[in-house]
């Protein structure tokens, strides 16, 4: 029989139950409001008119994540483990400068970016039903290309630093090419087509150089979207289904449908 903390635990870290569902929903648009505040708090008409409303809706959010903080931590075996998680500490900051506010007088508007991390704690809710399978491909499929894409990144970090350090010789330095780094930084610019136009080369040599980029730049585009794609079929064709299953003793989440005990620490699911 599960005990009052399994129950809880079942509520806010699974979404296989009706309740689950419903305090993933309620938690995601309760964080979307609150980083909405903290877009709204930015613009001075609204700020001025609105500063106080908007205070004491923060302040009511805030409450209400930190109520959801602690019982997180009392659901789980052990605590200190999820509060050094990536997921433990997001939560903590996106309460800390509402609180830390209320001791330090107008602590919040230096700390509102910190605010926004709470954006980053939708990812969480991704683990609704529907979700699930597609963000663990995805998730895979970008760490199953990470070699790929190192060398990738290698080869192009290579590339502009030779024609960086070519167009730096052969231009003037009154053209703005005045050292390598900001050669290098031209020929970054130029290669991923984005051409701020701050630096162009005058020479001949100098703008064959970087006709020769700008023509490897197409070229470069489309190289990650095909590593990723590819291994985003792969994952499609063998992927295994997973639930929203969550260990209470390690919070891992990633576990077959069929699954009994957590495939990382080995507590019973």
């Amino acid at each position: 029989m599960k005990s009052k903390f399994d129950k809880l635990h079942e509520i806010i870290f699974e979404a296989d139950t009706k309740a689950g569902k419903m305090f993933d929903i309620i938690l995601m648009f309760a964080i979307l409001l609150s980083v909405a505040i903290v877009f709204m708090e930015s613009v001075p008409s609204i700020n001025e008119e609105y500063g106080g409303i908007l205070l004491n809706i923060e302040y009511g959010l805030t409450a209400l994540f930190t109520i959801e903080y602690i019982l997180r931590l009392i659901s789980v075996k052990n605590p200190i483990k999820y509060a050094g998680s990536f997921f433990g500490i997001i939560d903590l900051l996106g309460i800390l400068p509402t609180l830390l506010s209320l001791i330090i007088p107008g602590g919040m508007a230096s700390m509102r970016v910190i605010r926004v991390l709470r954006l980053l704690r939708i990812f969480r809710v991704l683990h609704l039903v529907g979700f699930m399978k597609e963000a663990s491909i995805l998730s895979d499929a970008l760490w199953g290309a990470r070699k790929k894409m190192m060398v990738f990144l290698a080869t192009v970090l290579a590339l502009v630093t030779i024609i960086g350090t070519l167009v730096y010789i052969v231009e003037d330095h009154e053209t703005g090419f005045t050292s390598i780094p900001v050669s290098i930084y031209w020929a970054i610019v130029t290669v991923t087509t984005v051409g701020y136009g701050d630096i162009t080369p005058l020479t001949a040599i100098g703008q064959i150089l970087a006709s020769i980029i700008m023509l490897i730049g197409y070229a470069i585009i489309a190289i990650p979207t095909g590593i990723i794609s590819a291994e985003l079929v792969s994952g499609i064709n063998n992927k295994v289904e997973n639930n929203t299953k969550s260990c209470q003793g390690c919070c891992y989440e990633e576990h077959e449908d069929d699954a009994k005990y957590c495939k990382k620490c080995g507590d019973k699911l």
